[in-house]
């Protein structure tokens, strides 16, 4: 698989690696554009152009974009998130040509109809309402608020409800203007492909967009900490803890990706085994690290009875300071390989390796080799795991998000206390 590299005169970034055998492809656009890029006023917006991606351009109605990938049997969709917004879809061979026409009309040639604005408006506000209505969703925007309050970073990616409704043509239009240049899109493309095709048609399709004024840069984030608490008659108390962590370039990433693994990214993990387990307080319970332009953040998350609340977060929170104390070298092996494994084995999906080309290019302006990341995540040593671990629960900087019936959940004052006791 050979990972080839291409830039227009105008900045667009143009990558693709073939995978040989496979007979279909993903391709797509990364705009480097996602809510952290949004003005307190505008939040809400990147989600909304992402919306209004389908909805019709200049050469072809909502339906013509639908009709014309599925009469080939492909995919198209499109994703937002804090720092990115996304647009690819998954074709044969034959028709990469054709999906990434597509694509390229949905971003050159969006003609934001005031008919289909309002309709998507109306999805959006059912989609709020929907996540408002899940808890173990809600609680990350609320935990994410908690850690980076009054920040873009802080701010959730759907928008305030009176946001959505007031955005207007030209409010989507001058996002598009201020954000959308070809020197902040990466066109990536994994599977079937011909780089020097993609890049002749890539050429032909974008090569006349001009740079936009170099857009402001995003707010550095700043993590505070704090406390968000909702108190609901659910069956559940969802809490949420998060702790900041790495950014994406910092060398203690990877200990950070293992600390987590080893602490509760699958069932033989130290909170799963303790608290689901052993004591049979939960359903569900992990750790996961994540990681941003500028910082991240390692999150323990848990549902659990209003009765059980307390004492599981007081396992919580003891069992992560063991873990900064004795994690062995077995469970680091282990969620060595599970992190290696886990990387390997999504990568045999063209969207997924379309995924990471555009990524990887967004944080180092080059493609590590697997063999470069499977060296580093290898290199992580049992007291790089530990001192991490330590560091993590000596932190001042802690955000808490509890939503349910809590009124027995500790105070973040008090869980405090007891991971510095």
């Amino acid at each position: 698989m050979t990972v080839q590299l291409h830039t227009l005169p105008n900045g667009l970034r143009i990558v693709t690696e073939n995978m040989p055998g496979l007979k279909s492809a993903s391709v797509g656009v990364w705009v480097m554009a996602g809510g952290r890029h949004e003005r307190a006023e505008q939040n809400g917006i990147a989600h909304f152009l992402e919306h209004m991606a389908f909805k019709g351009t200049k050469t072809r109605s909502a339906l013509q974009i639908a009709e014309q990938i599925e009469d080939v049997g492909g995919y198209i969709n499109a994703y937002t998130s804090r720092e990115t917004t996304a647009y690819y879809a998954r074709v044969l061979e034959e028709d990469v040509p054709l999906g990434l026409d597509l694509i390229a009309d949905i971003l050159v040639n969006p003609v934001f109809d005031p008919a289909e604005i309002e309709v998507e408006r109306g999805v959006i506000l059912q989609e709020i309402g929907q996540a408002l209505d899940t808890p173990d969703d809600i609680v990350f925007d609320w935990l994410q608020e908690a850690a980076y309050p009054d920040q873009p970073l802080g701010r959730t990616i759907l928008g305030p409800v009176e946001r959505v409704r007031a955005f207007t043509r030209d409010d989507l239009a001058g996002f598009v203007g201020e954000r959308y240049g070809p020197d902040q899109m990466i066109l990536a493309a994994a599977g079937a492909v011909d780089h020097d095709a993609i890049v002749r048609q890539a050429e032909a399709l974008f090569g006349h967009l001009p740079r936009v004024r170099a857009a402001d840069r995003a707010v550095p984030a700043l993590f505070k900490g704090g406390e968000h608490r909702v108190l609901k008659p659910l069956e559940q108390v969802h809490f949420a803890l998060a702790f900041e962590g790495p950014d994406y370039r910092d060398p203690m990433i990877f200990a950070a990706q293992i600390h987590s693994i080893a602490l509760g990214g699958g069932m033989s993990s130290r909170l799963f085994q303790e608290i689901r387990e052993r004591r049979g307080l939960c359903y569900t319970i992990f750790a996961q690290a994540g990681a941003y332009d500028d910082t991240g953040m390692t999150t323990v998350y848990a549902g659990t009875s209003a009765e059980q609340i307390a004492e599981l977060a007081t396992i919580t929170v003891d069992e992560m300071k063991r873990a900064a104390e004795d994690m062995t070298e077995a469970e680091v092996a282990r969620a060595r390989a599970q992190m290696k494994a886990g990387m390997l084995m999504g990568l045999e999906s063209p969207s997924n390796r379309a995924e990471r080309l555009a990524r990887m290019l967004q944080i180092w302006d080059r493609i590590p080799s697997l063999e470069e990341t499977v060296e580093k995540i290898d290199a992580v040593t049992v007291d790089e795991v530990r001192r991490f671990g330590e560091d993590l629960v000596g932190r001042v900087g802690t955000a808490l998000a509890v939503y349910g019936p809590a009124e027995a959940a500790p105070r973040l004052e008090e869980i405090r206390e007891r991971l510095v006791a």
